[in-house]
């Protein structure tokens, strides 16, 4: 089941991110890519934000991921994933990310080169699947 979740994640390319202040949540729609063991997830946005000041603030976060627009709904798949944010401060990992976060989504160069950027990397704590109305698969990672 792991790599169902995974391949899902992987094939992909945009989600909505849940970060919450205080007892309020905010949902973003972002472009996303994964690493190579779907163990953290990449996203950019600009720190003037308020996504970006949620997540200082309280780095848990909620992702769904879903395949509705190619799936009739009591057959669609949904995942949700739970994990944390941190920041990335090793240069050659920005770069290497930078790199592959452009290779999917070419055109948000000038979004990712602006001053104000900021990778976002979220670690993966678990993944949630949810295939048709009922059927659910929880995993720990």
């Amino acid at each position: 089941m792991i790599e169902q979740m995974k391949a899902l994640a992987k094939e992909k390319r945009t989600c909505v991110l849940a970060t919450v202040s205080g007892n309020k949540p905010y949902c973003s729609l972002m472009a996303y890519v994964t690493d190579d063991q779907c163990e953290e997830i990449y996203m950019v946005t600009h720190k003037r934000t308020r996504k970006y000041e949620n997540l200082t603030n309280n780095p848990a976060v909620s992702i769904m991921i879903d395949t509705r627009e190619k799936n009739p709904c009591d057959q669609a798949q949904a995942l949700t994933v739970e994990g944390s944010f941190f920041k990335i401060e090793d240069e050659n990992k920005l770069k290497q990310v930078r790199a592959k976060f452009l290779e999917v989504h070419p055109q948000m160069e000038e979004f990712i080169d602006h001053p104000d950027a900021q990778l976002l990397c979220i670690r993966v704590n678990s993944f949630l699947l949810l295939n048709g109305l009922t059927e659910a698969h929880y995993l720990r990672l």
